[in-house]
């Protein structure tokens, strides 16, 4: 039998029974972690992998996992609970994400691993990612040919003949490694194969557990519309978040569909892929506040550039940004992934934006099964990951405002992003900035 556990929940979905670690119920055994549930999302986000990959630390005195100054899970739970920032803490992405251009060195330091693991005498088929790891073959395309009907078809045949030898090794790469596969040439840009087909925002996975104990298995994926991983009776399936790193700075598009995720280097996803915890500082918050509508003719663009602006003024280096507040029900998933996608130019780790409906659309317009589909909402609102326009507001480090009526066809530049000007200054501010 499954040994008790007073923060796993179950959940019952088209058909399907899944565990899953509540915060809600850890606040109803903990009164100190009430706080929990007005976090940032982003935050709470956070606090479910402490509180998942960490569960023993609350179920006993003995801490479960360390961070700085020993803190057990249940101190960093509870240090979240009170907004307290710049601690410790363990994060163990659900996924890694890797383009081509910097994620071949990765897979051969893998190949590598494994052949010296041989010399070792030990066995090379032990060496595998510990988490599923996504590879996008996106970065190679060069646009040799121009100006024919055929031009798309000859630069892809020019680009398989000139990557021969590193398209065959992650060919290989995918046969020979558990938890990888290969997304092909000519397939689509990373982030948006990510945000259209990789991403699931709420992710499944075996739950090895015996008697006395209970532990993730190592990564292992279960689609939502799998009724059962395992026919034994001590695997059951678990939901929890979708969260990523990838080794690319624009992969924070995703968090356009509620998914936390941001770019890091190499080694960090190394590291990840082979189920280290990436140690992280809990970062400030800024909320962004919305209110209004776009008038006509504004666009995604336009709008970013005005959020680039004020958030370029305000600085937000090293944080986390949330959007949050009635103006979200007017911002569709398009618009909310462009702003994402532009965590780089604002300086933030990431860019933020809760789980709603126009979220849970966006996964059933892109073709994602009924059921996943049906778990993310569900799983999110008994969690406390859900937004709507009952949620109260989050309490933040800091917040500013942007009222999407009074964004104004802009541009940029003509150095710097956040140098916007408006449509009608564009002729005058040019004159001024690149004189003959």
């Amino acid at each position: 039998m499954i040994a008790s556990n007073p923060m796993v929940r179950t959940l019952s979905v088209d058909g399907a029974t899944y565990r899953y670690y509540s915060l809600p119920a850890a606040a109803e055994e903990d009164p100190a972690l009430a706080g929990l549930a007005r976090l940032p999302f982003s935050l709470r986000v956070l606090a479910e992998n402490l509180l998942r990959h960490g569960s023993d630390g609350l179920a006993s005195p003995r801490p479960a996992q360390r961070g700085e100054g020993d803190l057990s899970v249940t101190q960093m739970l509870g240090k979240l609970a009170r907004g307290e920032q710049g601690f410790e803490i363990p994060f163990r992405p659900a996924r890694v994400l890797l383009q081509d251009l910097l994620g071949v060195p990765v897979m051969v330091d893998f190949a590598a691993l494994r052949e010296a693991i041989a010399e070792a005498g030990g066995d090379p088929q032990s060496v595998n990612p510990q988490i599923p790891v996504d590879f996008v073959v996106d970065h190679s395309i060069i646009a040799d040919v121009a100006g024919s009907a055929d031009a798309a078809q000859r630069n892809v045949a020019i680009e398989y003949a000139r990557n021969r030898e590193r398209f065959a090794f992650l060919a290989w790469c995918q046969g020979a490694f558990q938890n990888f596969r290969v997304v092909p040439p000519d397939s689509g840009i990373v982030h948006q194969i990510n945000v259209e087909r990789l991403a699931r925002v709420v992710w499944t996975g075996e739950e090895k557990v015996k008697s006395g104990d209970s532990r993730l298995s190592s990564g292992s994926e279960c689609p939502a519309e799998q009724r059962s991983c395992d026919a034994g009776s001590n695997v059951e399936l678990l939901a929890y978040p979708d969260t990523m790193l990838c080794n690319d700075s624009h992969s924070t598009m995703v968090n356009g569909i509620g998914v936390l995720g941001w770019g890091v280097g190499g080694i960090e996803a190394e590291a990840a892929m082979l189920g280290r915890a990436l140690t992280m500082r809990v970062p400030e918050v800024l909320g962004v506040r919305v209110t209004g509508e776009l008038p006509p003719g504004a666009t995604a663009t336009d709008l970013v550039l005005t959020i680039t602006e004020q958030l370029r003024g305000v600085g937000v280096v090293g944080k986390f940004v949330e959007f949050y507040g009635p103006g979200l029900d007017a911002l569709p998933v398009a618009d909310r992934a462009t702003i994402a996608n532009m965590a780089p130019e604002f300086g933030a780790t990431c860019v933020y934006f809760p789980v709603d409906q126009k979220c849970v659309d966006y996964l059933a317009f892109t073709g994602r099964d009924a059921a996943s589909v049906a778990l993310t909402k569900a799983y999110t609102q008994a969690q406390g990951l859900w937004r709507d326009a009952s949620t109260p507001d989050p309490r933040f480090a800091a917040t500013i405002a942007v009222d999407l009526s009074r964004v104004e066809r802009c541009l940029a530049g003509p150095r710097r992003p956040q140098e916007r000007v408006s449509l009608g200054d564009v002729a005058a501010r040019f004159t001024a900035d690149m004189p003959t």
